[in-house]
């Protein structure tokens, strides 16, 4: 094998095995009962930094989900005699996570909807609510006692959820566009974005309590949305024909209806919003404090796990990048073979850089994540998964990014290296490459910047950066505007910092700043 063919097969191989390494069958999962839920819609289900009230650790996230859920969940596993494992999973990522076998049930407020139903199975409902809207408590549809009163309200709720489609309901109602979660609408509609959002009555009662500006509109059979029994039921989402939900369907038989309430009761008391709404407060410089003291480790532990996922991914990326730039400028063989499995391979080439710079690596993640468990049954780790994500959007980039650099290099340059004997490889190896490097230093740098930004994104797969931290903490507290500045400020110090290191890399690399030029010497001997 000649020297340009191993260059291409080790591209293959290099992505072959970051491709295909950490699988875990749901087969090696026995004796688990893997739960998935956002650990963000309290008072069903929330994330705290202690085991306190008798939170479950979520697996491999540092912190401990607690909440309505979470105590019908320790329920249903201790009758099926398995041990509970949390899986805090976006909402959009539940069904997903169920279908590939990533988890083995939804715990997570979900109303078993007839459209839910034809993807997945559903158990008996272990839990009842009703519909309310939550507004602000000074306006204009504050004393609205039926759906007409809402006439011309810009409304919404959660995407993918029956909520958003009952809006309808409201005559002459200003549908606003879904919100992917409710940190997201109670933001909203403190700032007066929209004028209300729909909920079931838990949420609506944790809201108002711990936000006194806010107001929940309860209104009568008559007066308020019409729905299915079934919408506005609570039940565990499982797979099609899941064998255990008839066991499952037994647990929740044994919890009656009051001690359903009694738990919903203590789960709005011990929700980490009725601690903050109990302490006494003096300022917004309280606020931060109390939620640095809180889930200050949580976002440290996210920070460090941002760092740790751009730094690999620029890394590996810039050195797939370097190797696709290489391949891809190398001259054609004059033997026909070769030149035929060289076009191909750049065509591949040209076919990957231009899907992973074509698409949003929101869906890359969520296409690798769980389309390769439903199509193929690989499941990887949602840290690897991270980084093989990372690593072949930056590659896409960064090959680009190379092809540029070589370009940059003079001509002249080739052509002497050619003159004295040197073949492709070495003229590539000891005289093209060194340069290229250091003329792409300032571009790896920014795409270190973007992918410490980017991996925000991967909280839709459920990676526990810093951006899904800081979303589970406001989720809990309710303190969106306090949370997210220090979560800012932490992206900032991190960015900041990578930009002033990188700088000084780049003056080492061009050594000192100021060259005694030769003729400036020349004229100093001269005087």
């Amino acid at each position: 094998m000649n020297k340009k063919s191993f260059s291409l097969g080790l591209l293959f191989a290099i992505i072959i095995s970051v491709f295909c390494s950490p699988v875990f069958s749901h087969a090696e999962m026995n004796g688990e009962f893997r739960v998935g839920m956002e650990a963000g819609y309290a008072p069903f289900n929330w994330s705290q930094k202690t085991d306190a009230h008798g939170a479950v650790p979520i697996q491999g996230n540092s912190s401990y989900a607690g909440g309505y859920d979470v105590q019908i969940a320790k329920k249903i596993a201790e009758g099926l005699d398995k041990k509970l494992v949390i899986v805090q999973t976006k909402w959009d990522g539940l069904a997903p996570a169920l279908q590939s076998g990533k988890i083995d049930a939804i715990i997570a407020g979900m109303s078993p909807t007839a459209e839910r139903r034809k993807e997945i199975d559903f158990t008996d409902p272990y839990y009842e609510s009703q519909l309310v809207v939550v507004v602000q408590k000074k306006g204009q549809f504050a004393d609205a006692k039926n759906l007409n009163d809402l006439t011309g309200a810009k409304i919404t709720a959660q995407l993918n959820t029956f909520h958003y489609s009952v809006i309808d309901q409201i005559p002459g109602v200003n549908k606003q566009q879904a919100m992917d979660n409710f940190s997201a609408m109670r933001t909203a509609l403190a700032s007066g974005m929209i004028d209300g959002y729909v909920s079931e009555r838990p949420e609506g009662v944790t809201a108002t309590s711990v936000n006194k500006d806010l107001e929940m509109l309860e209104f009568s059979k008559e007066n308020g949305f019409q729905t299915n029994s079934e919408d506005v039921q609570v039940a565990v989402g499982m797979r099609k024909a899941d064998p255990e939900i008839s066991k499952v369907n037994q647990i929740l038989s044994t919890i009656s209806s009051d001690e359903q309430t009694k738990i919903m009761d203590q789960a709005v008391k011990d929700q980490p919003a009725a601690e903050t709404k109990d302490s006494e407060k003096s300022g917004i410089l309280t606020d931060f404090k109390t939620i640095w003291d809180q889930y200050g480790g949580m976002f440290l532990r996210g920070a460090g796990l941002t760092l740790f996922i751009a730094l690999i991914g620029t890394v590996v990326g810039t050195a797939l990048g370097l190797l696709i730039g290489v391949v891809r400028t190398i001259p054609e063989s004059e033997n026909k073979v070769k030149r035929f499995f060289q076009k191909l391979g750049n065509a591949l080439l040209s076919i990957y850089i231009e899907v992973f710079r074509g698409t949003p690596m929101m869906v890359q993640a969520m296409v690798i994540f769980y389309g390769l468990a439903l199509a193929f049954g690989i499941s990887l780790d949602r840290t690897v998964a991270a980084l093989f994500i990372v690593s072949i959007n930056t590659g896409a980039y960064m090959s680009e990014i190379v092809r540029g650099g070589i370009f940059a290099v003079d001509p002249g340059q080739f052509e002497a290296a050619q003159a004295i004997g040197m073949t492709h490889g070495q003229t590539m190896r000891k005289v093209v490459v060194p340069q290229v490097l250091r003329n792409i230093l300032p571009a790896t740098g920014n795409e270190f910047v973007i992918n410490i930004k980017d991996t925000a994104v991967l909280s839709v797969i459920g990676v526990a950066d810093l951006f899904f931290q800081g979303n589970s903490a406001s989720g809990a507290n309710f303190q969106f505007f306090q949370t997210f500045t220090i979560v800012g400020i932490m992206y900032l110090i991190m960015t900041y910092a990578i930009t002033r290191v990188l700088r000084i890399v780049e003056k080492k690399m061009d050594g000192p700043s100021a060259y005694v030029k030769l003729d400036e010497v020349e004229n100093q001997k001269e005087s």
